[in-house]
């Protein structure tokens, strides 16, 4: 019973990390380098990012985050303007929220049920705590910065 558990667990991992570089690679038009996962065994400290709940077969949350001149310039990098002040805050969501829905579409099509959350925009000094594991990325683009891809999973 245990290797099953295991098993499904690596294979939603799996999923989520495949889900995560093709749908990066599709929504931001920018060349990009995306790490290799790795665990993350201290509770984060953002400073700026986006919260997104998952729901279904998987449960937990997807976190982007980084510096808010990342998330504008990725944003200028899509629509050809820089975005600032409360632009910057609606499309950070925006940002996260077509994220998690590629990946669950992706995880749908894998024969896994799920659902997304509303985006929770987070600024200021936050410690995210309240998970099972964490799985850790970074995406890196061209003459812009990174952005940190978190999978917090709920078991």
């Amino acid at each position: 019973m245990t290797t099953t558990t295991a098993d499904q667990s690596s294979i939603i991992i799996t999923h989520l990390l495949n889900g995560t570089n093709t749908t990066m690679k599709s929504i931001i038009p920018v060349e990009q380098t995306i790490s290799k996962p790795s665990l993350l065994t201290e509770p984060p400290i953002v400073e700026y990012g986006v919260l997104i709940g998952i729901t279904g077969d998987i449960k937990g949350k997807i976190m982007l985050s980084g510096d808010p001149a990342v998330f504008s310039a990725i944003g200028g990098a899509m629509f050809g303007m820089a975005v600032e002040g409360e632009m910057l805050v609606s499309f950070s969501g925006e940002l996260g929220n077509m994220l998690a829905g590629g990946i669950a579409t992706i995880i749908v099509n894998e024969g896994l049920k799920t659902d997304i959350t509303a985006p929770t925009v987070l600024q200021g000094s936050t410690k995210i705590s309240g998970y099972k594991k964490a799985i850790k990325m970074t995406a890196g683009f061209q003459n812009i910065g990174e952005l940190t891809i978190m999978f917090l999973l709920d078991s």
